[in-house]
């Protein structure tokens, strides 16, 4: 289906609708949405994939696309920030990481693969040491030493005072620059 002349016309006249309305979405995101929907359609009417095109509207899509992402960051805002699985806002331990690629950027050489699957394990093992507190069932499991997220936190701060400098967007872009690495889009 996305080697049809119909699936490219389609991919390139949503992305332009929803950059209209001020929406940049990965394009293999949106070719995967298209896909999705066009391949529903066939099957709900028993029709063939290329009749279905018929039906297609790249504004309507954009439309869609543009009201699920707009309803998304309000209950993102209002309802999931701070909140598990997110960390609360300021979390030192979340700075700890985001101070980290820089320098994980230059000891693996710039290697992105590397540096994503590190900062992805160090966020999934400080969402559970954090979840942890909250959760009735991992009580007996912390052992003797127990995990006391409130003294992390502390510690992480006492440590390092100014960490929460990793949440201003240009410092981390700075540092990331002093590292020699940089992320340009092709």
């Amino acid at each position: 289906m996305r080697n049809t002349k119909a699936f490219k016309e389609a991919a390139a006249e949503t992305l332009t609708e929803l950059a209209h309305r001020g929406i940049t979405l990965r394009p293999g995101a949106v070719e995967d949405i298209i896909e999705e929907r066009v391949t529903a359609v066939a099957q709900q009417l028993r029709i063939q994939v290329r009749s279905a095109w018929t039906y297609f509207n790249a504004a309507a899509l954009a439309d869609s696309i543009a009201k699920q992402l707009s309803e998304a960051q309000e209950d993102g805002e209002d309802d999931e920030a701070g909140q598990a699985p997110m960390p609360p806002v300021g979390n030192p331990e979340l700075a700890v990481i985001l101070a980290g690629v820089p320098d994980a950027l230059v000891e693996s050489g710039g290697d992105l693969y590397s540096v994503i699957v590190n900062v992805a394990v160090n966020a999934w093992m400080a969402g559970h040491i954090h979840g942890e507190d909250g959760c009735a069932g991992c009580e007996g499991s912390r052992g003797d030493a127990g995990h006391d997220w409130d003294a992390r936190m502390a510690a992480i701060t006492s440590l390092k005072p100014d960490i929460t400098k990793w949440f201003d967007r240009t410092v981390w872009t700075a540092a990331l620059h002093d590292s020699g690495f940089s992320v340009e889009r092709r």
